[in-house]
């Protein structure tokens, strides 16, 4: 069974790397749910603006700046993902304290590296 992946910082725009990370996942057919600043869809995907308790995430992957997360920190631990993505420019050693705290690995890799190397 696929794991599902939530997207945080996910972005309309066809230029960011949280959007081509939406379409590489459903492309790689992992299911995913996303959450940004504006609503919207994106491969079939609908970014969601709110904190949806979503269940099942198995991993998140991080396309916020680390003065972006802190705000995400306690509704990520209560997603209770296996692993959270550090992609590039997202790096955070207070938030990888958290999560090893609550057990959840920290992974600071490229989510599209990740999916191009069968590493995922």
């Amino acid at each position: 069974m696929d794991k599902k992946t939530l997207v945080l910082g996910a972005s309309l725009n066809a230029s960011r790397y949280s959007n081509i990370a939406i379409k590489r996942l459903i492309s790689y057919n992992q299911p995913t749910v996303a959450l940004g600043l504006r609503k919207g869809e994106v491969e079939g995907v609908k970014i969601e603006t709110e904190k949806v308790p979503f269940q099942g995430i198995d991993t998140v992957t991080l396309y916020l700046g680390p003065p972006r997360q802190e705000e995400y920190y306690d509704y990520i631990v209560s997603l209770s993902p296996q692993r959270v993505i550090f992609n590039p420019g997202t790096e955070n050693s207070e938030f990888y304290k958290i999560l090893r705290e609550n057990n959840i690995e920290v992974e600071v890799a490229c989510t599209l590296v990740m999916l191009g190397t069968n590493q995922y």
